[in-house]
């Protein structure tokens, strides 16, 4: 027991994570050099491609120091703000964090938060200064802000390069030196604390868990505490390269349990694992619940793929336990569900995943967040969809949701990005400068304005030297609206958005023409309008094709091409009034980006 040492790597995104967790692979011999690739834990393509960490991984290697063997149990974690839940749960099963801090970028956004998470559950803190060998490297001055930071003495952070290996033999030693052991408490019930769980199409679920009470052994009766399930531990074992099945894992450790689990709701990330013999009485108090900050439809392509999708909804939130989903239907779409997310990336990655692991083809509408509405009954009323919206009539208030933004960037960027906040009906709470030519702001902003393309924005304002996360921090009151969008005369709820008074027509008149740009000519005329309640604020109008059925009218008299006419026209307004209008999938996705 006091030689295992349970750690993660926290930072923000692009600081190192994944490289350093390949050195500490390669200088353990927990696997071959020449047999490492780039990102190791980042076991899924779209990882790869993106060169970002979705998942948590966990990895168990052996160190040896003063002729004694150490068990390190390291989880690296993802650096976006999108999903800091996942770091959340990396952080409930660990005793220390390395904070990782990119020498040449300084101290970021998401690095002081998921600091502050850590030290909120009593990690020790291990500060490291990566890339020290690049040219635009600035070691001493990003030392100043690490001490700044932590209150740590200039001796305690370890200067290491990822790339090429310098400085990983200080780093493990420093882990085992200053990592505390978990407690002893092997005697006791057993309470295992689920932290992931995957799905196999053989295997059934697979749970990761970490032991922080007891002994589990192969082949022993458990059972779920909050789910209430009872199961038989078929296999359990530790997390290598590969599942290394064992017969014991003790308090302490971390490993997986196998048990046929083919429903995948059956386990829940966050839930207690112990034994049926010897139960614990109470489950531990585990991470908090993922809160979504931003809601979309999902509807398959094909309306007989919805179990289908369900199905692979379940899976998906196995693995990415911040997914949250219930069903709901759409005059326009069909069957399908509304799903949380922690961010726009959360939501553009579960689209992909779904494509990729699935092979189902969805159409996701248009983002938006919870609104509390108060109507004049004094009634309370959630709502998730534009389209669950009450009569204006009956609304006497509706609430928004609105977060704490902390940006972190260079003097030289202050006004436009003080600018781009503003204008997203920003409040400056206060502006605070750091070492160097770094300055911070702190803005209270609605999370409507941000969920579409305001992190696009701010890199673009900043040439990507800004940094940004956020909290929520309650609801407000604010004049909105219901801006609908009709086509030929019909609205289409998964285009319909809840806007402030102030923005509504702009925005109406910007969706109009890019949705006559992108849906494709037909037969009719089809006209779009936007409108709120019953008047309507912008349109625009796609052309029918036309046809010259007065060509082959060569001469004679003009009445005969008017009888023509008139009946081309008829039939033209017959078609308009019977006729479906097609939308693509990218007029969906477009209204997001309607700046580009």
């Amino acid at each position: 027991m006091k030689n295992i040492r349970n750690f993660c790597i926290i930072a923000h995104i692009d600081h190192g994570k994944s490289t350093l967790a390949d050195r500490l692979i390669e200088a353990t011999g927990t696997f071959a050099k020449e047999f490492i690739p780039e990102q190791m834990l980042d076991d899924m393509d779209l990882e790869r491609e993106r060169g970002i960490t979705i998942k948590s991984h966990a990895i168990r290697m052996k160190y040896e120091y003063n002729n004694t063997t150490y068990i390190l149990n390291l989880v690296d974690t993802p650096g976006h703000v999108d999903f800091s839940y996942e770091v959340s749960r990396a952080i409930a099963s660990s005793e220390g964090a390395l904070l990782v801090v990119d020498a040449s970028q300084g101290i970021q956004a998401q690095t002081i938060s998921n600091l502050y998470m850590a030290i909120d559950h009593n990690l020790e803190i291990i500060p490291i200064l990566n890339k020290i060998d690049l040219p635009a490297a600035r070691p001493d001055e990003v030392k100043e802000q690490i001490i700044d930071l932590l209150g740590c003495d200039e001796q305690d952070i370890i200067e290491v390069s990822a790339k090429t290996g310098i400085g990983i033999d200080r780093l493990l030693r420093a882990i085992v030196e200053v990592v505390p052991a978990p407690e002893l408490k092997t005697e006791e019930p057993l309470q295992a604390l689920i932290f992931d769980s995957v799905f196999n199409p053989y295997r059934g679920v697979i749970a990761y868990f970490r032991i922080f009470k007891g002994t589990l052994n192969s082949g022993q009766a458990v059972k779920f505490i909050n789910t209430n399930q009872r199961y038989e531990a078929q296999e359990i074992g530790y997390l290598g390269m590969d599942y290394t099945p064992c017969e014991q894992l003790t308090a302490g450790e971390v490993g997986y349990i196998i048990s046929g689990i083919k429903i995948a709701k059956e386990v829940k990330v966050g839930d207690t694992i112990t034994t049926v013999d010897n139960p614990a009485i109470i489950a531990i108090a585990g991470f908090e619940e993922a809160k979504p900050m931003v809601y979309a439809g999902v509807y398959p392509i094909e309306s007989d793929e919805f179990e289908d999708l369900r199905t692979a909804l379940e899976k998906l939130q196995l693995n990415d336990a911040a997914i949250t989903f219930t069903q709901e239907s759409s005059l326009a779409l069909g069957f399908g569900f509304r799903c949380g997310f922690l961010g726009l990336l959360h939501m553009e990655i579960v689209q992909e995943r779904l494509d990729r692991e699935f092979d189902m083809n969805v159409i996701m509408t248009v983002p938006n967040v919870t609104y509390q509405v108060y109507t004049k009954k004094d009634e309370f009323i959630e709502i998730h969809n534009p389209a669950e919206l009450p009569d204006v009539k009956f609304i006497d208030s509706i609430e928004e949701p609105f977060i704490d933004a902390q940006i972190i960037t260079n003097t030289e960027y202050l006004g436009g990005i003080m600018k781009l906040c503003l204008d997203k009906r920003g409040v400056l709470k206060k502006q605070h400068h750091l070492v160097g030519n770094r300055v911070e702001l702190n803005f209270n902003m609605p999370l409507a304005e941000i969920v579409f393309d305001f992190y696009d924005k701010l890199k673009s304002v900043s040439k990507g030297y800004a940094s940004f996360d956020y909290q929520n921090s309650g609801y407000k009151r604010s004049k909105l609206v219901k801006l609908d969008i009709l086509l030929n005369g019909e609205k289409v709820d998964a285009l319909s958005s809840l806007i402030h008074e102030d923005f509504a027509y702009n925005l109406g008149k910007r969706m109009t023409e890019r949705l006559s740009e992108l849906i494709p000519r037909h037969q009719f005329d089809i006209p779009i309008q936007a409108a709120i309640g019953a008047k309507i604020i912008a349109r625009s109008t796609i052309k029918a094709y036309r046809k010259d059925v007065t060509s082959k009218c060569y001469g004679g008299d003009i009445t005969r091409k008017r009888k023509l006419l008139e009946k081309q026209k008829k039939g033209k307004k017959k078609m308009k009034q019977i006729g479906r209008v097609n939308v693509p999938q990218k007029a969906f996705i477009s209204v997001l980006k309607l700046d580009d």
